[in-house]
């Protein structure tokens, strides 16, 4: 499915980072070990690469990815693109300092919780968890995401999955996206900033 969406000459969610991730950017610092989950096209870890972050992106789909490498090499930035599917990555691989997961509203429960969990052993004590994605009032909306309710967040969901980590920023809101045509118009979000204590 993604290897035939991606599959055009456009970014389907445009190369600039995900206002979410712009509006917190006091997170990015120069030099963290920080994994993009999920990361599609590229727009997300290529702007972190450009903060001075040592990036990891992960994707399952190979045409993201060689779409992604190009950004990448038009921002003259270096991130270490790997495809891989969510449900088989390594989350005992690495130990990093940041985690981000944008939009990654494609699982279901069960693989949802598997990678979640991951998210959480992967990142060092005081290392950073940011996620962000849809609530199920976007089902109003229509403007973007999964069409599954299942597949949406509340606060309820992120709070009981996430609870061990010390949370700095659990909210709903609503907002206007203009990140590409993949998510154009008013949306209902949800942002979670998290931090695995020391």
């Amino acid at each position: 499915m993604w290897d035939e969406r991606f599959s055009t000459e456009d970014y389907v969610f445009g190369t600039a980072p995900a206002a979410f991730l712009a509006d917190h950017s006091a997170y990015l610092t120069p030099g963290a070990r920080t994994l993009a989950v999920a990361d599609g096209e590229g727009r997300n870890s290529v702007f972190m690469a450009e903060r001075g972050l040592d990036v990891v992106a992960m994707d399952a789909s190979p045409v993201g990815l060689q779409k992604a490498q190009a950004l990448a090499a038009t921002r003259g930035v270096s991130v270490d693109f790997r495809q891989s599917d969510i449900a088989t990555w390594d989350w005992d691989g690495e130990v990093f300092d940041l985690v981000v997961a944008v939009f990654i509203q494609f699982m279901d429960p069960v693989t949802r919780a598997t990678a979640f969990a991951g998210m959480k052993h992967c990142l060092k004590p005081g290392g950073v968890l940011m996620l962000h994605g849809f609530t199920p009032k976007q089902l109003e909306y229509r403007t973007g995401g999964p069409g599954n309710i299942d597949f949406l967040y509340t606060e309820a969901l992120l709070r009981d999955a996430f609870g061990a980590l010390e949370i700095e920023r659990l909210q709903s809101h609503d907002r206007v996206l203009g990140e590409g045509p993949g998510h154009s118009g008013l949306s209902a979000l949800i942002d979670l900033v998290a931090r695995k204590p020391d």
